[in-house]
């Protein structure tokens, strides 16, 4: 049951602000942990004084951990204590796990402190999303359009991490900008606590039909439609496409990062911005960007042209590939012409990077609440956060080795590799679209 249609907008930002928070502390640790890692231990900015390939592999795991654990919450959640208990319990567990990372420049501090973080995400990313589609009915246009302003309103936190942990990890180290992070999460969460009760009502509350239903995983195998299983098949196959997006996307904060650090002229003036601001770069064109392609989206469904899910996604992965092809402007420019590659190389591949996030991200979110039966939503929206799981490992596998390959030829396979696959999911529309059963 949805939600009154006069109640979506506030039940929407509510679940945004949730969102925002959680954002805020990915992006805020985003920008600063691959520095934290490689810095050495004297100075101000003292870290971990690891290996870029050590830090690399590490940042995959965690990364990977964050989006693979979503699985187990998702299943939780369905079964055991609803999406509302869960968005809880996860940021409580992100909030601590960032207070022990911020304790001290130690191993036990900085593996519990990741732990804990992992296991937050686990219980945090399926079910704050899985409660948006519980607000619209199943057919409303409006679904790929809230999902993209969500997205939207908590990159807001995502814009604002970059930029704030970055000029305090400056200022007074990185622990300190791992603390603020935790600061931004408890004050999310409050808002969350105080106002759900009044906007969600019953959204996210796990009901009994549901738990007696998914008791046995064997009987829900049983009971599923024809047209349940074809869904489900589509949801599976795109997966598998989405699993190189992220990838590509994500090397957004490790090998991007690092060659920003070391080949960008970053100077303003008689100033270097920090590199940790330019991860802010990314949620800025979401929120910038976002109104547009929601509003088009809308357009193209009141004039019968509204591309499906699976041509949405597959130009967003073409997308992403140009931004990379932006990349080797950058590489040529630093390892040709001798000179440090211009600011301006690094906010063009953001940008085409972030036309491919909107035109995918949102888009899979929507589609996961459409495509998955009811009863197991959060679970499959655990399923859709296995890809980038994957992709954090073999991402960080990348970045560790980037450097050894060349950025040239790491930035170059990538975008050759994402065109062909995105191509490839706009080649196979027609077959998928069948399978969905009028929900594409």
């Amino acid at each position: 049951m949805s939600l009154n249609t006069n109640k979506q907008p506030a039940a929407l930002y509510l679940i945004a602000a949730a969102g925002a928070g959680e954002r805020f502390a990915y992006y805020g640790m985003r920008a600063i942990l691959m520095l934290y890692m490689i810095a050495g231990v004297s100075g101000q900015l003292t870290g971990m004084n690891f290996s870029q390939h050590s830090a690399g592999i590490i940042y995959g795991v965690f990364n990977a951990l964050c989006y693979g654990l979503p699985f187990f919450g998702g299943m939780l959640a369905d079964r055991v204590i609803g999406s509302r208990k869960s968005v809880s319990i996860g940021g409580v567990f992100i909030i601590l796990g960032l207070i022990v990372l911020s304790l001290d420049n130690a191993m036990v501090p900085f593996v519990g402190g990741l732990t804990l973080i992992a296991i937050g995400n686990g219980f945090f990313k399926p079910t704050v999303v899985s409660m948006i589609g519980a607000l619209y009915e199943q057919g409303d246009p409006r679904r790929d359009g809230a999902f993209t302003l969500y997205y939207q309103l908590f990159n807001v936190g995502a814009f604002v991490a970059p930029l704030l942990c970055g000029i305090v990890a400056t200022q007074w180290g990185y622990l300190a900008g791992f603390l603020v992070a935790s600061g931004a999460v408890f004050v999310s969460m409050l808002i969350y606590w105080v106002f759900a009760p009044k906007y969600l009502k019953e959204i996210g509350k796990l009901k009994k039909t549901n738990k007696a239903k998914l008791e046995d995983g064997n009987a829900v195998k049983a009971t599923l439609t024809k047209e349940e299983k074809d869904r489900l098949t589509v949801i599976y196959v795109l997966l598998f496409f989405v699993t190189f997006f992220w990838t590509g996307f994500e090397q957004a904060g490790s090998s991007m990062t690092v060659f920003t650090e070391q080949n960008v002229d970053k100077a303003v003036g008689g100033w270097s911005i920090p590199t940790a601001w330019f991860q802010g770069i990314n949620p800025f064109f979401v929120f910038v960007l976002g109104f547009a392609i929601s509003a088009l989206w809308l357009r193209l469904h009141k004039i019968g042209k509204n591309p499906s899910i699976p041509v949405k996604m597959g130009m967003g992965m073409v997308f992403l590939g140009l931004g990379f092809i932006v990349m080797l402007g950058a590489v040529h420019q630093y390892s040709t012409l001798g000179v440090k590659a211009g600011m301006m190389w690094i906010i063009a591949a953001y940008f085409l990077q972030t036309i491919g996030e909107l035109m995918l991200s949102p888009i899979g979110l929507s589609m996961i609440t459409k495509l998955a039966p009811e009863r197991m939503v959060s679970m499959f929206m655990g399923i859709w956060f296995l890809p980038t799981f994957l992709a954090h490992l073999m991402g960080g596998f990348i970045a560790g080795y980037s450097k050894d390959w060349g950025y040239g030829v790491t930035f170059g396979a990538i975008a050759l590799f994402v065109i062909v696959l995105g191509l490839g999911v706009i080649l196979l529309r027609g077959k998928l679209v069948k399978l969905m059963h009028g929900r594409g």
